[in-house]
């Protein structure tokens, strides 16, 4: 009895560390309709964080939301859907200066995919050697795509001094990244580019903006949970208040 007992335990450890060996460096999820999340993995203060982005399938070809934060993912995120969908990405959006949404950016304008950013992430992540975007929106851009069309908005200052979000009116899908906090975070993150002051008021342009949204993306954790919005704004309000 006692070998038995011996041999499972020592099964079961092998499943654990192969286990952890074999963690996923990138998974795609489905969203909804022809919407897809994709998630990769980077260390931060020692732990392993995931980094939500998002794709969304068109007539026109595949429309990239943030780039992967692991670096190694960048091609096999386009092979990948490739294979899943026998489609090839044309154009990619990234939502604010750090790493974490537009590393990937020179590789994929390398690729021939179109790449976009507002000036002042532009002027940011030259500031701060950053990857950088091909083409610049001067201003708040509908785009149409397809049979799709959807809206970058800047409603202020918050995680960084030039965050936007992506919102789908008829979809009623709001791509929030990393402004946007998960329900059950206990603060809001990295604060280093944020502005503390202004944070609450801008998530609550984002509130009168987005109205009503079946689905809101975040960067850094689950995205099922609808609250994640309302959550962030009672966070920010405590965090200014306590400043």
């Amino acid at each position: 009895m006692r070998t038995i007992i011996l041999i499972i335990t020592f099964i079961f450890s092998l499943t654990n560390i192969f286990g952890q060996r074999e963690q996923a460096n990138l998974k795609i999820s489905h969203l909804t309709g022809d919407f897809y999340i994709y998630t990769t993995y980077n260390t931060y203060e020692g732990d392993r964080i995931p980094a939500n982005g998002m794709y969304l399938l068109t007539n026109n070809g595949v429309v990239l939301f943030d780039t992967p934060w692991d670096t190694t993912q960048f091609q096999p995120l386009l092979d990948s859907i490739k294979l899943k969908h026998n489609a090839s990405v044309v154009m990619c959006i990234a939502t604010h200066w750090h790493s974490d949404r537009n590393a990937g950016l020179e590789y994929y304008r390398q690729q021939g995919i179109k790449t976009y950013t507002t000036v002042l992430t532009d002027e940011l992540s030259k500031k701060n050697n950053k990857k950088r975007a091909e083409f610049l929106m001067t201003k708040d851009t509908v785009f149409n795509i397809g049979h799709y069309s959807f809206e970058t908005y800047f409603p202020g200052e918050g995680h960084t001094a030039d965050n936007i979000i992506v919102w789908f009116t008829k979809e009623k899908i709001l791509y929030g990244g990393c402004l946007i906090k998960g329900a059950d975070a206990e603060d809001l993150g990295y604060l280093g580019d944020a502005n503390i002051e202004e944070y609450e008021t801008t998530l609550k342009r984002v509130q009168k903006k987005c109205a009503a949204p079946k689905f809101i993306i975040i960067s850094h954790s689950d995205w099922n949970n609808i609250n994640s919005l309302q959550h962030s704004i009672k966070l920010a309000g405590k965090l200014k208040k306590k400043n």
